[in-house]
């Protein structure tokens, strides 16, 4: 039996990033993963393939939105061969960074195959093999829930996991579950073409967004596509490659036809397949169970990213990757803290989200400001003709920042800096005091934090105070300078 300092199960963002860096710092290492090449689920069928579909339907409804603005005609048909090969390109390439002999030459021992737990250090592969982990570190990712509706499991549905390799653009697509796989999906195909419908079992869509951003969300996309919300697929069924759905909405029902099905009802750790007990590692309600140092129930075996009741995002499994790291090598108790962790929806505009909302403040009681400002008032959205979205800032009694939203293009990027401000602690001020080249996007961060110091200026007891100032030295000035001309000795 091979043993090992370090066996990492999961070759995802999370596994990656934990075995490169115990490797890197000299520890035998093992790395298993189930499918055949490393990169895990956002490389294959989350974040990569996703934006890079969503760039593209973007593309193609602009060229039409813009050039009917011109006064252009644009004629043909979608080759969706083509939609899908620029998908894989993006895909293919940034798989050529995550590939095999980038750590084997790193000194990392790669199996490919399931894994399962013999005992709390042995680790059986799916060739038969087993191998034995002095340490051991869980980043298995996650996997799509299939909710038991009536006659789904015996349909041939589609989750984002096959939904990039649909032979065709779908003429109806059907999508159960309004989270943010189903709604950027949904809108990436409407824009291609396909007559999309989406249905949501809540009252409303971006439930855990700032309630500003949801209802302005909510009546942009619906403009797009067909949301029905308060609604429940009670039933499927296939026949003459035709989906028919049984659809409950109030005291009714109706049948709803579509062509392709996507199931979008939201995601659960892929841990199943594990044997945890053989290994003694608890779990609670499908997460694994771990400390702030992510240690399991079992102190040498640690557990990161989405099989962890966290944050359920690529980038939050890479930080606690790193974090994890000198915990599994060197026995510290390392945390994170995910408060000043980001969120990005990458519908269009995008919804950005850190830290918290409105109502979250409210529930906690903590006495706020908010700061906000429209797009349509900076001048960069309005040149590139991009202007519906606004920015929201809030601030505690001081001025700190606890939270910022924005829903608008590209909000994932020029709001950023709200999360360096937040991270380090920063008032809003030094947003506004900050030089910003014009025109940009940032440009929309800036106005709202300027309003901080528009309030402390012409609101505050200041504008009181220079106000008596000026007029006292005015007085003073027209005193001196009218007994200057009325007196002769000084004439």
């Amino acid at each position: 039996m091979e043993r090992y300092q370090v066996v990492v199960i999961g070759g995802g963002a999370a596994g990656m990033t934990v075995a490169s860096g115990v490797a890197s710092l000299g520890a035998k290492t093992a790395l298993i993963e189930k499918k055949d090449s490393l990169g895990g689920d956002c490389l294959h069928f989350g974040c990569v393939p996703s934006k890079a579909l969503i760039k593209t339907a973007n593309m193609v409804s602009g060229m039409f939105t813009t050039a009917e603005e011109l006064g252009f005609t644009v004629n043909g048909d979608l080759n969706f061969e083509q939609v899908k090969n620029r998908v894989n390109s993006a895909r293919n390439t940034i798989q050529e960074h995550d590939n095999t002999k980038r750590f084997t030459d790193m000194g990392v021992d790669i199996y490919f195959g399931g894994a399962s737990f013999e005992s709390s250090h042995e680790i059986k592969i799916g060739n038969g093999e087993t191998i034995y982990g002095e340490k051991i570190v869980i980043a298995t990712g996650s996997q799509p829930v299939i909710p038991p509706i009536e006659g789904l499991k015996d349909s041939p549905f589609v989750t984002n996991e096959t939904i990039f390799d649909l032979p065709s653009l779908p003429k109806r697509l059907g999508v159960i579950g309004g989270g943010t796989i189903g709604l950027e999906m949904a809108q990436a195909f409407s824009r291609l073409g396909s007559d999309v419908m989406v249905f949501e079992g809540a009252g409303q869509i971006f439930t855990k967004e700032d309630r500003d951003i949801t209802r302005f969300m909510q009546n942009e996309l619906k403009n797009e596509f067909t949301i029905e919300l308060n609604t429940t697929v009670k039933h499927v069924s296939y026949e003459n490659n035709e989906f028919e759905l049984t659809v409950a909405k109030g005291s009714g029902t109706e049948t709803v036809k579509v062509d392709t099905l996507l199931v979008a009802a939201g995601r659960k750790p892929a841990i199943d397949a594990l044997a945890l007990s053989k290994a003694g590692v608890e779990a609670v309600k499908g997460f694994i169970k771990t400390d702030a140092s992510f240690r399991t129930s079992r102190t040498h075996i640690f557990a990161v990213g989405d099989t962890i009741n966290t944050l359920p995002f690529t980038h939050a499994a890479g930080e606690e990757a790193k974090t994890v790291v000198s915990n599994v090598l060197f026995g510290l108790r390392n945390s994170l803290d995910h408060s000043t962790t980001p969120w990005v929806t990458f519908t269009t505009p995008e919804v950005f989200h850190l830290g918290k909302t409105e109502q979250e403040a409210e529930e906690a009681g903590i006495e706020y400001k908010v700061y906000r400002a429209h797009l349509d008032e900076v001048d960069r959205f309005v040149t590139a003709h991009e202007s519906r979205g606004f920015v929201k800032l809030i601030t505690d009694k001081k001025g700190y920042i606890i939270g910022a939203h924005a829903a608008g293009t590209e909000a994932g990027e020029w709001m950023q800096l709200a999360v360096f401000a937040m991270k380090n602690k920063k008032k809003i001020g030094s947003l506004s005091r900050m030089v910003y080249s014009y025109p940009i996007k940032a440009g929309a961060l800036q106005k709202a934090a300027d309003l901080y110091w528009r309030e402390k200026l012409f609101d505050g007891p200041l504008p009181k105070l220079t106000k008596k100032f000026f007029e006292l030295k005015f007085r003073a000035t027209s005193s001196g300078h009218e007994k200057t001309e009325n007196d002769p000795e000084l004439n």
